[in-house]
């Protein structure tokens, strides 16, 4: 596959949530949504799930000398790093704090979204 290939299909969908995530989280935060007790935990589970997907299937397409575990690892580690980066700068952000159990929330997200997709990667 060509790098521009790669790039658009693979690299493309990392960058471009990563972008959105970022985005997201400059504003101030959504009082309209529903809430129930840990909805936001929920939020950040589910949205941190898919980069750890996405950061995985990134990296399985790249030619890295790493075993199926190491690829796992090192996609929970890049998308967790994200999700503690991103905290720490809505704790410079109007309206918004750095919390420390979101962070939790992302790192828990990354492992389930990772470990989903090598399973379901594995099985093709």
């Amino acid at each position: 596959m060509s790098r521009s290939r790669r790039t658009l299909l693979y690299r493309l969908p990392v960058a471009a949530y990563c972008a959105l995530i970022f985005w997201q989280s400059s504003s101030a935060s959504f009082d309209s949504l529903p809430a129930f007790a840990f909805s936001d935990k929920i939020m950040h589970l589910g949205g941190y799930a898919l980069l750890g997907a996405l950061v995985f299937r990134a990296l399985e397409q790249e030619t890295l000398n790493l075993s199926r575990r190491g690829l796992i690892i090192a996609a929970i580690l890049l998308s967790t790093l994200f999700g503690v980066s991103d905290e720490i700068h809505q704790g410079f952000v109007a309206g918004r704090c750095a919390d420390p159990f979101d962070a939790v929330a992302d790192a828990l997200g990354c492992i389930l979204g990772a470990l989903f997709y090598a399973r379901l990667s594995a099985k093709r």
